[in-house]
Parts: C-alpha cells; sequence; structure tokens
C-alpha cells in the first residue's frame, strides 16, 4: 500500500503493511530489527502505542475517521508510550525522519492506496 500526503504530494511510504488482528497489532514492529525508508506499519484500530522493547526510533503519525493527522511525533524513542488520541483511528508508524522529510503535520490530508 502507499501513504499519501495530499497536501504537500509527497509520499509518505510505498510499501505499507496494515496490522488488524490482535496479535499483528501486539507484535508491531517488536521483531524487527529496522524500518527502512518506504515502509511503514499500519496498526488498526489504535489511539495510542508504546515502544518498550523496540529496536530503534520511529515517527508516529495519528489518524482519524477522514485520513487527517491528529498527531505527529516526530522521532519516537525505544522505551516510551504516547497519549491516547481519543480522535485516532489508526496509527502510521514510519521510519524516523519521514514525517519532516515530507513536511507532514498536523491538520494535513493523507491518501492511503
Amino acid at each position: 500500500m502507499k501513504i499519501l500526503n495530499k497536501e504537500k504530494g509527497s509520499i509518505l511510504a510505498n510499501n505499507a503493511e496494515v496490522a488488524k488482528t490482535p496479535l499483528k497489532r501486539a507484535v508491531g514492529l517488536l521483531d524487527r530489527k529496522s524500518l527502512s525508508i518506504g515502509e511503514a506499519l499500519i496498526i488498526q484500530p489504535c489511539n495510542s502505542i508504546h515502544t518498550f522493547f523496540m529496536r530503534f526510533p520511529i515517527d508516529v503519525v495519528f489518524v482519524d475517521t477522514e485520513n487527517k493527522v491528529v498527531r505527529a511525533i516526530f522521532s519516537l524513542k525505544p522505551f516510551r508510550i504516547t497519549a491516547v488520541y481519543w480522535k485516532s483511528k489508526f496509527v502510521i508508524e514510519l521510519p524516523a525522519g519521514t514525517l519532516q522529510n515530507t513536511s507532514t503535520v498536523v491538520g494535513d490530508s493523507l491518501i492511503i492506496e
């Protein structure tokens, strides 16, 4: 799957996976040593995450039902937990630096195809 920033015309990921099952949502990126540029994990449904036992920092985007960014977290380090974002319906986890490189901010609309 591809994830595009509609406002900026930038590509956040061209190889996104979706984690919908309880097991895939629980494991997330825990079994990976890194996340390459262009890769992403969409966790659905989700309004809060943790990075306990992860090995690398990630950028995190909380997205609402209209695919608008409700919170963007730059370079979330391992062993952290986010607040709960009640308007978020899913989360996109990206390689650290992706949000800055694509100028993605709160309020941007995303296209997932």
